[in-house]
């Protein structure tokens, strides 16, 4: 792809900007995403709009969020000659995506900055329910911890809640050479589809979430240790699992389990 003569500004550090550039991942991006009539897509970080353009020339309409100032006067007259462009100029953690979905799931797409991207990905945990699917592109040693299975050094608090509540797919590799500047790490894209309701099973979604991350705070300690906080031995074995386990080592089904066990529990008690 062509620089447009709309962007003059170079990427800012401070913003982790990466601009991808090169037609075939760009493609391939699009092909992944298969937009259809009726979808609601809505872009994060669509910098110089390198997969913004070819979204809306099959797609016909877009929303995006961008925090870049300088990004949107380019952003919207470029998009002229290639479709209906809503730009929400705010930072994507501020975005309430349930509003954007008032007419039905929207589809998430975007190039995450590299050091939001964890942060964002929580963002979006918290409003599955009106997200259809999402296709991110990220640094690759996250979409291998998003991905990871039990036992392994990258498998943590991110596997766990991502698995938990989505079904996570890593699509493919991106080199370095495909972004302007070029990153230091490789990249890949990856695509997450949130799981209904009934399929997580997840009875108190804070706890939930308390639990894992208190399994993952200190990896080196036990589950009896490390949950000390929330419960004591009896109430892991309880739910099936060894208290002289590590968190790396429970598939996501057994912290369901145990947080479900800690909920009904919590319930009686009160």
């Amino acid at each position: 792809m062509t620089r447009s003569p709309h962007f003059t500004e170079p990427a800012k550090k401070h913003l982790g900007q990466h601009f991808l550039h090169e037609r075939r991942i760009i493609d391939k991006i699009v092909q992944a995403v298969n937009p259809q009539p009726g979808d609601r897509l809505v872009e994060i970080g669509p910098g110089q709009g390198a997969i913004t353009f070819p979204l809306l020339d099959r797609h016909g309409e877009l929303t995006v969020i961008e925090f870049d100032r300088d990004l949107i006067f380019p952003l919207t007259e470029a998009a002229r000659a290639h479709g209906a462009l809503e730009v929400i100029h705010r930072d994507v953690l501020d975005v309430d995506f349930g509003a954007l979905a008032a007419d039905g799931p929207i589809r998430l797409v975007g190039n995450l900055p590299y050091n939001l991207s964890t942060p964002i990905l929580f963002h979006a945990l918290g409003h599955a329910a009106a997200i259809r699917d999402m296709h991110f592109m990220l640094q690759k040693e996250v979409v291998e911890r998003m991905a990871a299975a039990p036992g392994g050094k990258v498998y943590g608090r991110l596997s766990v809640m991502l698995q938990a509540y989505c079904r996570v797919t890593p699509l493919f590799d991106v080199p370095p050479g495909a972004f302007r500047p070029p990153p230091k790490v490789d990249s890949a894209v990856v695509r997450l589809v949130p799981r209904p309701a009934r399929e997580v099973g997840i009875d108190d979604a804070a706890l939930f979430a308390a639990l894992v991350r208190d399994a993952f705070g200190q990896r080196r300690k036990t589950l009896r240790n490390a949950l000390s906080k929330l419960c004591g031995a009896g109430a892991i074995e309880a739910a099936g699992v060894r208290p002289d386990a590590r968190a790396e080592q429970l598939e996501v089904a057994d912290f369901v389990r145990l947080a479900n066990r800690l909920a009904a529990h919590a319930s009686t008690t009160r």
